[in-house]
């Protein structure tokens, strides 16, 4: 397994980007910058390429709508340049709330927005001359849209790779289906291992059938929070609000995806006390409503002998990087913390950089 770690939009950014350092040595692969509706993830991964020699970076998650698909695929083009062929574009589609509340774009369509992105971002860092007539993409913009002026057009630089990871944070089947058809990457929220096949293997085995050889295997990235501790109860009890904002407070009922996970997880009953409970204002009640066997299986809090054993349960359910959220109050707790989890998870697979199609530059 990769071990990744996620840098979130709040605290102190250059400070924790200074500890990385520590953490490379410590066992980390990867390092992802969230971007929400806080800073932008771009800048701050274009600092992180520039700190940092070894370790993949990644946006977790550039969101569909609030990029044009040539404007992603040159940002993703940029960030891969000046790191030297260390960057995996994360994207998704996140939620009407966000897309439509802080960018003031439609909802609509995220399977097809999601695919003719990636068709187009493939052909820009190929550069092709971009001439695509999709559902939901026309480019040039058809003269009835536009000043008629408009003309195929291929990127001006010679990107590092033709051929950038891309990754999508995805839950709802359809969705799931189509990262694994179409993507290098998915990536799942509050992955229950146990409940992994129930919840996504008719979807998985779906996009696997349309799935291009030449994509390599599915990389599956988790998300889990991390502490080794004797005493986890507690630690655990620090989880559950954010499991009760998912599943209770992001999304109207009837339109929360994370909410339908967990009933799709069989916690019908706990999911629809959950929402109840939050969009009340009761958070705190939301928060205890949330099953112990959620919390659990969707951590890795606990002795080492129990951290082994979910880390064994996510590498069965095919998980092939955990993205670690460090739960220690000190930095040397959570340098621990990592270098523990490299021991439980040995080292990572082989993956080094295909330069095979890296153009020189001229």
């Amino acid at each position: 397994m990769r071990i990744a770690m996620q840098l979130g939009y709040g605290g102190p950014f250059k400070e924790a980007v200074n500890r990385l350092v520590d953490f490379e040595k410590a066992g980390l692969d990867m390092v992802s910058v969230a971007e929400a509706y806080s800073f932008d993830a771009v800048s701050q991964l274009g600092y992180l390429a520039a700190r940092t020699e070894r370790l993949e970076i990644t946006s977790g998650i550039m969101q569909i709508y609030s990029r044009t698909p040539t404007l992603t695929a040159m940002t993703a083009a940029g960030l891969d340049h000046v790191s030297d062929g260390r960057f995996t574009l994360g994207i998704g589609a996140s939620n009407p709330q966000v897309v439509e509340g802080f960018h003031g774009v439609r909802y609509d369509a995220p399977l097809g927005r999601t695919r003719e992105l990636v068709e187009i971002c493939r052909q820009v860092w190929r550069r092709e001359k971009i001439q695509y007539t999709g559902t939901y993409y026309h480019i040039p913009a058809p003269p009835d849209q536009g000043t008629g002026l408009g003309k195929p057009l291929k990127i001006i630089d010679h990107p590092v790779r033709e051929c950038i990871p891309i990754s999508i944070a995805a839950i709802g089947p359809r969705n799931v289906a189509l990262a694994a058809e179409i993507a290098e990457g998915w990536e799942p929220i509050f992955f229950h291992p146990e409940k992994a096949s129930a919840a996504w293997g008719d979807a998985l085995a779906e996009g696997r059938a349309r799935r291009d050889p030449a994509l390599g295997e599915l990389d599956i990235a988790v998300g889990v929070p991390l502490a080794f501790t004797e005493n986890p109860v507690p630690v655990l009890d620090t989880v559950r609000p954010q499991l009760a904002l998912y599943i209770g407070g992001m999304g109207a009922p009837g339109r929360n995806f994370y909410n339908d996970l967990a009933r799709r997880y069989g916690y019908e009953a706990a999911a629809i006390a959950i929402q109840d409970l939050y969009l009340d204002g009761k958070k705190d009640e939301a928060a205890a409503a949330v099953p112990d066997d959620l919390v659990r299986a969707t951590s890795l809090i606990g002795p080492r002998s129990i951290v082994a054993e979910r880390v064994a349960a996510l590498r069965e359910a095919g998980v092939t990087t955990v993205k670690v959220q460090l739960l220690g109050a000190t930095h040397a707790e959570r340098l621990a913390a990592m270098e523990e989890l490299r021991d439980i998870t040995g080292p990572p697979p082989s993956r080094p950089r295909d330069h095979s199609t890296e153009v020189e530059q001229r």
